[in-house]
């Protein structure tokens, strides 16, 4: 539900207080410009291996095929809010698809391992900005099996501390459709990503802040 317009307003003076008080000024004009912050570009995604403890993380590849069409198959409604692929007719249309998921570098696709060695999923990093260290998390197709479990939220979290803390990103985004949060959601606890914020962009060396919006 919307705060009334008067917390909105305070709300607002506040945040804009805050942002104030954290910001050096502009050199020329004293405007606040948010802190200094280092521009070094973060990392691409790359093969690794992201061990939890209910499964792991791995680079998406080919022997990971088999397992996702069993997991996968006869379950049409998980590739509904996918619209550029899905659901597949048989398992060579599935493969023909998958094989070209592994070989992009943007989205950088990973399959979600349980421990009994079976995939039940896959999400991707994505929208892949170095130089403003900005990454995005979609691309993410949950099988019935992996939905709404600790490992599906687990595997969240493993991809996002390997953003923040290894590959050096500031923002990490998911932009999740709100019919398919409140429907289909791989986990109820990671679909408060759609709605968390953390830094936009990099400009005159601080930060471009955007705030989650008041609900």
């Amino acid at each position: 539900m919307a705060a009334p317009p008067r917390y909105a307003r305070r709300r607002h003076l506040s945040e804009s207080i805050i942002a104030k008080a954290e910001s050096e000024p502009h050199p020329s004009t004293g405007q606040p410009v948010g802190l200094p912050v280092d521009a070094t570009p973060a990392r691409r995604p790359g093969l690794i291996t992201l061990e939890g403890r209910y499964g792991r993380v791995e680079k998406l590849d080919m022997h990971h095929a088999a397992n996702l069409w069993k997991a996968y198959a006869g379950h049409d409604h998980i590739w509904t809010y996918l619209s550029a692929y899905g659901p597949f007719s048989d398992a060579a249309a599935f493969s023909d698809w998958f094989a070209s998921r592994v070989a992009l570098e943007d989205p950088y696709s990973y399959a979600i391992v349980d421990t009994s060695e079976h995939a039940l999923g896959i999400a991707a990093l994505m929208e892949i900005r170095p130089a403003m260290r900005v990454i995005e998390v979609g691309h993410i197709v949950y099988s019935p099996a992996l939905m709404r479990t600790p490992l599906g939220t687990e595997a969240q979290y493993l991809l996002a501390r390997y953003a923040f803390e290894t590959l050096g990103y500031r923002r990490y985004e998911w932009k999740c459709d709100p019919i398919a949060s409140s429907t289909s959601s791989p986990s109820t606890a990671t679909a408060s990503l759609a709605r968390s914020s953390r830094e936009f962009f990099v400009w005159v060396g601080g930060d471009r802040r955007t705030p989650p919006p008041a609900t």
